[in-house]
């Protein structure tokens, strides 16, 4: 026997802002195993349940974690119920629904070289505090009998359609004609299945067989321009998709831009008249700027800290709360107002704001680029250098901290810095009103970068000088 801190040393996956990721090769059945065994261990301390949930994303590798966790599962004397292949918000709320535990195999947008792990108690994603305790938890890294999957059950997968059915009406988005970049995202097929459903004209665009990692923070360029050529080409009211595992949106305008997953958010909470957010702080500002909610709370990046700061909003008494993530990830912690049947879904979601927007279009009669237009104009654009060591990211931010003249020096700088927040990473506001975030990704060797500034071109600007001042540290 061993801890899981253990096992987590040795094989390199760890838990980072959303789940436990790694490259497959480290993810063996017995890592895997592990992992399961930690989890089933500290859910029994709080709660009584003889089933788990697992449900897996689109990678070539994800079927054989998922075995690996149901064949611990049995071991554990716990039966796995098998969602199938859908997205993790839908096994969140089928999971939910049940009040038991729930393991999610995908490791979201990351190369088809990595997966992970996401997991869920039976009211909501795991804590921090939680998983600090599966670390510390006994478990038997031995082998384990290969058990088959059992056969899919369906329910996971008709219970988050029926959702959003009932939410929205049978011919809500009926006259609106959108496209579907379907990629290797595991929800392709469900949000065609939805969006016809729901009234709408739908075509389908770039199915792959494989894996293809969508980031829906840092879209890249060859999508920029599917966009606008898809849109030209098939006139359609927006173009929809998300990322990997389906918690993340990715929709354009009726002119094939794509909208940053922050406005997303933003209008979202908008149109179902949430006053209360908890929103990372690496979201735009236009959130507070719009003076649309009664209260904003800044988190540190990913989806835990955003559930603690909903939290926290309830706690003090707020009854209408939610919260989204710069990556469009949308979260639901109370029934908004007036939709008594849309119950909360405490985790990333991308088919809420999809199916949100979709009909402010239809019942406003106005296309989402005037939407975003009527907002606040500050624009973010982000992206990441890959293969950056995340101790080497983590020890330049240590010191720009420390020494404001070392920072404007090594990041060219084009005005004072007027203020810096270590909420997550090093975000530096400049009295020009530009934003620089830097930040080491949770999941993967990367170094991450969000700007904001008042036009798009300035803040793409803004994004290149300071990668490229960056890219010099690598």
């Amino acid at each position: 026997m061993q801890t899981l801190q253990a096992v987590m040393q040795q094989s390199g996956v760890a838990f980072g802002t959303s789940g436990a990721r790694g490259l497959v090769s480290a993810l063996t059945n017995e890592v895997c195993a592990a992992y399961t065994q930690a989890f089933v261990r500290t859910m029994r301390a709080s709660f009584d349940f003889d089933e788990v949930a697992i449900a897996v994303d689109l990678r070539p590798s994800s079927l054989r974690i998922a075995q690996a966790c149901a064949s611990m599962l049995h071991k554990l004397g716990v039966t796995p119920v098998f969602c199938g292949a859908i997205p993790t918000p839908a096994l969140a709320l089928y999971a939910q629904a049940r009040q038991i535990p729930g393991i999610m195999v995908t490791g979201s947008h990351i190369p088809f070289d990595r997966n992970g792990l996401k997991f869920y108690r039976p009211d909501g994603e795991i804590s921090k505090q939680d998983e600090a305790a599966m670390l510390i938890s006994a478990v038997d890294a031995g082998s384990v009998d290969e058990t088959p999957l059992p056969p899919i059950n369906e329910a996971a997968y008709e219970g988050y359609v029926q959702r959003y059915v009932t939410m929205a009406g049978a011919q809500a988005l009926a006259g609106l004609k959108l496209a579907i970049y379907q990629h290797s995202s595991v929800g392709r097929d469900l949000m065609h299945a939805l969006l016809t459903a729901l009234g709408a004209e739908v075509v389908c665009l770039e199915r792959s067989d494989s894996f293809v990692p969508i980031d829906t923070e840092a879209v890249s360029a060859d999508d920029v321009t599917r966009g606008k050529a898809w849109a030209e080409q098939y006139q359609v009211d927006a173009i929809i998709s998300t990322d990997g595992d389906g918690d993340r949106p990715l929709i354009s305008d009726e002119r094939g831009q794509w909208l940053r997953g922050d406005i997303v958010g933003l209008l979202t909470a908008r149109a179902l008249n949430i006053t209360h957010l908890a929103v990372p702080v690496s979201c735009n500002t236009a959130i507070e700027k719009s003076g649309f909610f009664t209260q904003v709370t800044r988190t540190r990046i990913g989806s835990p800290y955003v559930i603690a700061g909903m939290e926290r909003l309830a706690s003090e008494g707020a009854t209408s709360v939610a919260g989204f993530e710069a990556n469009g990830g949308f979260l639901l912690a109370t029934q908004p107002p007036g939709l008594s049947g849309l119950a909360p879904l405490p985790t990333r979601d991308a088919v809420l704001p999809v199916v949100v927007l979709l009909s402010q279009v239809k019942q406003l009669g106005q296309p989402l680029s005037q939407q975003v237009t009527a907002l606040p104009q500050r624009y973010t654009a982000s992206d990441r250098l890959q293969n950056f060591a995340t101790s080497k990211s983590q020890a330049l931010l240590a010191e720009w901290s420390a020494n404001q003249a070392a920072l404007a020096e090594a990041l060219n700088l084009s005005a004072p810095v007027n203020s810096i927040d270590n909420t997550d990473g090093l975000r530096i506001t400049l009295a020009s009103g530009q934003i620089v975030h830097l930040r080491p990704s949770g999941n993967a060797p990367e170094f991450r970068c969000y700007v904001e500034d008042e036009t798009p071109e300035s803040a793409m600007k803004l994004l290149e000088v300071t990668l490229k001042q960056l890219s010099k540290f690598a």
